[in-house]
């Protein structure tokens, strides 16, 4: 206990972690000046120089960024939502004018079109300002108004209230508004420059390049002729060859991309500033350097290049000793943060990893240069005038029509027309649909569609993907918190321990309601608010003794046998927050009511985290906290959040969100100050997420669909700075979420029916993954969250399979989409547990956390709920080096064994799979605890078993490992000496 308590768990260290972040990673903001050969200076210029995160000799220590997971940021099948959803399918269309008079277009449909087929609603806003996209849960039993659809969007006032636009041609105007959000096809530039060139008229001098330019081409895509080519041609004669005969392209994951290579482009000797070449590179937003010469030689510099239009460099060395290729990045510096960072050092040996990052961060690189006031500004002039043109095109024929179907303006999205009109309807239905599916097959055709990039992602394993936790869990969970590799849930059947493979243990008895929890391993501590209203209040557990009664098989406790973990004064609490960097104090902030009560942990003289008498110290530890100060409010909190000063001497802050306002109050003073202000007339207050940005102090403020970030400065003359600052930024959520959780470099948002992951530093969309009847459990450490979801026994009725006839069945306005419904019969209901591991979304390799409390194996009896309530322990304890010593013994066995030579007749060996509830007792099998693979001590009869339901098709386990995300076909490990395995 001594050496287990007093060092920090590595998944709570990384948990405490998980908030800090840095735009160091992204480059640094320099001027450079280029200068010709006798030295004089030509053009200066500030960019963004992104050269890797740190040194190359810089050390690999917790919390540097080393790696990330490449990934094209806001794509296009997750954002091109009118050509998705809307064309080709029943949907309605209105248009109105705002209280400025600035004049609106609105679309909603109801789709079913995702991997899960749950039915939601689709909504998009166009306005001069762009578009806002939203998504709604759909309910049979609540309607859903286009009063309430544009309040969501915070609409609320208008001049003219809208109206229903009936007429099918609509839908191209509309798909020419959504066209203006940029293309989804590309043109880059790439530019060879020979060792010692330092101006853009030697470099676009270069006739022909390299033997290793020419290899770097043929890695960048095919060799195309350009006349008759039929494809993207990125503004390069297909019919005369005026552009040169040849060029380079390619498809990178649906995304059309045509290269303008210099040394293809038309050279001509008498022209020395070679304009055929400039007119097309120097026009591309973004332009490849593919520079010869040695480390040592002159460095390329942006400003060599005379353009107002390139924005972004992208430097190329190829190394000939390593074969590798070393990239630098420079973004103008008016360009928004884009991903993926360059990893540190910037040197890829694998070449098609090279390829797949340089097209990503080129792709990502143009999408955030149109967000400049360069691009943006004239999008947003294109944009008004197309909307102000198509309402005085529209108006006059909305005055002219008077019949029924103009009253739905204001009524349900989706409703059931007279039976005079219903014929009438049905026929401009079916025109509506035919146009849209010939303008989604006319836009396909021309290549403004990336078809084929949703199916692109299935081909690796992205960091977001969960793993099956525990399966077929039947209690309503309230909250949990993770406890080593388990996880301790307070549920409607009282306080469970969950391990995954093992049943669950009860830790407490359903008399005691835990409403909020936190397991801190390193203080040895559990913290946890029960109960609710007058009688609400704090208890603190020894983890500790709370693991010595399960061991011991001690009677499960109740809740009045914890009435010496009570804290006082906090009797009627209904909110408390802790202090995420609890390493040298750890701060208890209680909510009651309008009070604020501020409660410390004592610390011995040495300053040490556990007493060095912990084995006898008492069973409760309230003895050790103290009270502090009382802090009052105007108004009780709704979310509360703890923010640590630099100095963590009376500069510490909380965040407190209440009415229409965040603020922050000084825990020393009590003073408070404002710190956002929330202008919608309705408030959904989700989250305040501390984060670290190189230290200091900053905070995700989440509520409706927004997103801010707002940088906390520190005290200046004992006031604190809150300003507005370069460094801040918001986004929209597509849906309003109920929990937010910061991963760097993800944030993720949970709604009832998916999780929609973005990026920290700049908010861009990386997925959205749609999840039936969702609910977070917990996510200080690894993230776990509850799905249900229905197993069907015969073949499934969706949307999707009635989309695939031959000839497609026309809705009448007054059939409202039927969705398959959970409770159909062969249908079983299945709740089960998921975990996203912190490791796989942060990008660092993590070391396996403090032993499970469940390690030790249980045999259990279960009860008719489920609930193990009288486990018997296990007589076998292995100490660490004998368990070392069994790994090391097992790995060298296995390793002699794949080195026999094996014969034509001899069966040749191999490796059990089998589920973690499936292993054989019988057999003496060491098993790992991070993978489903079991390997047999015995390495005899090496059979393969499979879980029942599990098919041994391949085409069975490709449908089922596409259907369902969280199921994988096992992954091959490796022993080594410090693999921790438990042996049954």
């Amino acid at each position: 206990l001594m050496k287990r308590f007093c060092s920090s768990s590595v998944s709570e260290d990384l948990g405490c972690r998980r908030g800090e972040f840095s735009r160091k990673h992204y480059g640094s903001v320099e001027l450079l000046i280029s200068s010709d050969a006798d030295g004089a200076i030509q053009r200066a210029g500030r960019f963004r120089v992104e050269n890797g995160s740190s040194g190359e000799n810089a050390d690999s220590t917790p919390g540097t960024w080393h790696r990330t997971d490449v990934h094209l940021e806001n794509p296009e099948y997750h954002t091109r939502w009118y050509l998705k959803y809307f064309l080709g399918k029943v949907h309605q269309n209105y248009i109105g004018t705002d209280a400025e008079k600035n004049p609106f277009f609105l679309s909603v449909v109801l789709s079913d079109q995702n991997n899960q087929r749950i039915p939601q609603y689709h909504s998009i806003l166009w306005r001069k300002t762009g578009t806002q996209k939203i998504c709604l849960p759909y309910s049979p039993t609540k309607t859903l108004s286009v009063k309430s659809i544009l309040s969501a969007m915070s609409l609320d006032k208008f001049e003219k209230s809208p109206r229903e636009i009936f007429h099918p041609e609509i839908q191209k105007d509309l798909l020419v508004l959504e066209e203006q959000e940029g293309s989804v096809n590309f043109k880059f530039g790439v530019l060879y420059a020979k060792d010692g060139q330092l101006t853009d008229d030697e470099m676009f001098s270069n006739e022909t390049g390299s033997e290793s330019f020419q290899r770097f081409l043929h890695l960048l895509g095919d060799t195309i002729t350009l006349k008759g080519w039929s494809g993207y041609r990125g503004g390069l004669d297909t019919k005369n060859d005026t552009t040169g005969t040849c060029s380079i392209y390619t498809v990178f994951q649906g995304h059309e991309i045509m290269f303008h290579v210099s040394t293809m482009l038309p050279y001509s000797r008498e022209n020395k500033q070679q304009v055929e070449r400039k007119r097309h590179i120097g026009n591309d937003i973004v332009t490849i350097i593919f520079q010869e010469g040695e480390e040592s030689s002159p460095v390329f510099k942006p400003s060599m290049i005379r353009s107002h239009f390139t924005h972004i460099f992208a430097l190329v060395r190829y190394n000939k000793q390593n074969d590798s290729y070393r990239l630098k990045i420079f973004s103008e510096e008016s360009v928004p943060l884009f991903g993926p960072p360059l990893p540190s050092p910037p040197v890829f040996t694998n070449h098609r990893e090279f390829r797949d990052f340089v097209l990503v961060k080129l792709i990502n690189g143009e999408k955030a240069t149109l967000e400049t006031p360069t691009f943006s500004q004239k999008r947003q002039r294109t944009l008004d005038m197309l909307i102000r043109s198509l309402y005085q095109d529209m108006m006059p024929d909305l005055h002219k029509v008077n019949n029924m179907l103009n009253r739905r303006s204001f009524s349900d999205v989706l409703p059931e027309s007279p039976k005079s009109t219903r014929k009438k309807e049905e026929a401009r239905q079916a025109e509506f649909i035919r146009l849209g599916q010939a303008l989604k097959l006319k836009t396909t055709v021309k290549g403004d569609t990336t078809a084929t990039l949703a199916t692109t992602s299935f081909c690796k394993k992205e960091p977001w993907e969960s793993q099956s936790f525990c399966s077929n869990f039947p209690h309503e969970v309230v909250c949990a918190d993770s406890w080593g590799q388990s996880l301790l849930v307070s549920t409607d059947a009282g306080i469970l321990l969950i391990d995954d493979g093992q049943p669950s243990v009860q830790v407490f008895d359903k008399t005691l309601q835990i409403k909020q929890m936190n397991v801190l391993e390193a203080l040895d501590l559990l913290i946890a608010r029960t109960d609710k209203g007058r009688e609400s209040r704090i208890l603190v557990f020894r983890l500790s003794a709370v693991q010595k009664d399960i061991e011991t098989n001690k009677i499960i406790r109740s809740k009045y046998d914890c009435r010496e973990n009570k804290l006082e004064r906090t009797k009627g609490c209904h909110l408390y927050a802790i202090n995420t960097h609890h390493g040298n104090e750890l701060r208890i902030v209680v909510a009651i009511r309008n009070k604020l009560l501020l409660v410390t942990k004592k610390y011995n003289s040495h300053n040490t985290l556990i007493s060095t008498s912990l084995l006898s110290s008492p069973e409760s530890p309230v003895e050790e906290f103290q009270y502090i100060r009382e802090i009052c409010l105007s108004d009780p909190p709704v979310v509360m959040t703890l923010v640590d000063g630099p100095t963590g001497d009376s500069d510490n802050m909380i965040c407190v969100a209440y009415r229409h306002q965040f603020d922050l109050v000084n825990e020393s003073t009590g003073e408070s100050y404002r710190l956002h202000h929330v202008e919608t007339n309705r408030v959904n207050f989700v989250a305040a997420i501390d984060v670290y940005e190189d230290g200091e102090a900053g905070l995700l403020l989440c509520y409706n669909y927004i997103c801010q970030y707002r940088k906390i400065h520190p005290f200046s003359g004992g006031s604190l700075l809150v300003q507005p600052s370069a460094y801040d930024f918001h986004f929209s959520w597509n849906q309003v979420p109920y929990a937010v959780v910061c991963a760097f470099p993800y944030v993720l948002a949970f709604t009832t029916d998916s999780i929609e992951i973005r990026l920290v530093v700049n908010g861009n969309l990386v997925h959205t993954a749609v999840v039936p009847e969702l609910q977070l459990v917990a996510s200080r450490s690894d993230i776990y969250f509850k799905a249900t979801a229905a197993v069907s026994g015969s073949s499934d009725i969706s949307s999707k399979e009635m989309g695939s006839q031959s000839s497609p069945q026309t809705p009448t306005a007054y059939e409202k989409p039927e969705f398959p419904l959970p409770s159909l019969e062969g249908e079983v209901p299945c709740k089960n547990l998921y975990k996203i591991p912190l490791s796989n979304l942060v990008g660092r390799s993590v070391e396996r956390p403090l032993k499970s409390p469940l390690a030790p194996k249980v045999i259990t009896t279960t009860t008719s709920s489920g609930i193990t309530s009288l486990p018997v322990m296990h007589s076998l304890s292995l100490s660490r080096m004998e368990i070392k010593e069994i790994a090391s013994r097992t790995r060298k066995e296995l390793l002699g064994l794949l080195d026999e030579p094996i014969s034509k007749t001899e069966s040749a060996p191999k490796l059990k799979k089998v589920s973690r509830r499936q292993s054989d007792p019988k057999q003496g099998a060491v098993r790992s605890s991070s993978s489903d693979r079991i390997i047999s001590s015995s390495f005899e009869g090496y059979s393969e078993r499979r879980h029942p339901s599990t098919s041994s098709d391949p085409d069975t386990l490709a449908n089922r490992e596409e259907s369902s995300p969280s199921s994988y076909p096992f992954q091959p490990i490796s022993l080594c000496d410090e693999d921790i395995i438990d042996l049954k």
